[in-house]
């Protein structure tokens, strides 16, 4: 299992006995490449499009709106002036795509290099933490003809979509609407990786990084809610 489609392959159906392999022969940058390219062309595909360009105005209205910063008409008008423009989209989703590619590979391996033990080469992290990412890269092939089909950039993998009747302002409803499914999939992907290559349960690891990513949504939740109730 040495080729980049078969490890890709095989992080999706057989992670364990893939990982062995990757940390055995550790390379990060092919598949790194791959998947911030793939994140890239969807959404740039999607953004240049007339449904993509209103969907990121919309999108920036909610956002505003989330943090307690109500948008007016002439505001509103300024935003699809500025989606308007191609050039805007491609950076958003160069953006996107540097930070669920690079950045966040970098943090992440960098985060388990330092805090788990017994302390591996660097190598083998980095190149567990970017097979990983095909998770993260998969929800973007899924999600951008679902985004357009819904004429929305949020995501259509979140908790959020199976409990449409709770109110979208609501402290519950911004939680849901963090949980993304295809990140709680990546998280114990990532555990079984960090738990071939530190000897640790990955029912523990999926776990622990499971429960930090709920901190961060109730966080994330609370913030909005407090933004949005000082408006």
């Amino acid at each position: 299992m040495h080729t980049l489609f078969a490890r890709t392959y095989g992080v999706i159906r057989r992670p364990r006995p893939t990982f062995a392999a990757i940390a055995g022969t550790p390379s990060w940058a092919p598949v790194l490449v791959v998947t911030t390219a793939i994140t890239f062309l969807c959404s740039a595909g999607f953004l240049q499009t007339d449904v993509g360009r209103q969907a990121l105005v919309d999108q920036w209205e909610r956002t505003a709106t989330a943090f307690g910063q109500p948008v007016d008409d002439a505001g509103y008008a300024r935003m699809e002036e500025t989606a308007a423009s191609g050039g805007v989209g491609l950076l958003y989703a160069a953006a996107t795509a540097l930070a669920y590619g690079p950045v966040l590979v970098f943090a992440v391996s960098a985060l388990l290099f330092f805090v788990l033990t017994p302390r591996h080469a660097y190598a083998p992290v980095l190149a567990v933490v970017a097979y990983a990412g095909v998770i993260l890269a998969l929800r973007q092939v899924i999600a951008t003809p679902l985004e357009y089909v819904r004429e929305s950039i949020a995501s259509p993998t979140t908790l959020i979509q199976f409990f449409s009747m709770f109110d979208e302002a609501s402290p519950l409803a911004r939680f849901l609407g963090v949980i993304d499914l295809f990140v709680v999939w990546w998280l114990v992907v990532l555990a079984i990786g960090a738990s071939v290559l530190y000897g640790r349960s990955a029912r523990g690891l999926a776990l622990a990084f499971a429960g930090a990513y709920v901190v961060l949504a109730l966080a994330a939740a609370l913030v909005m809610a407090v933004s949005g109730g000082a408006a």
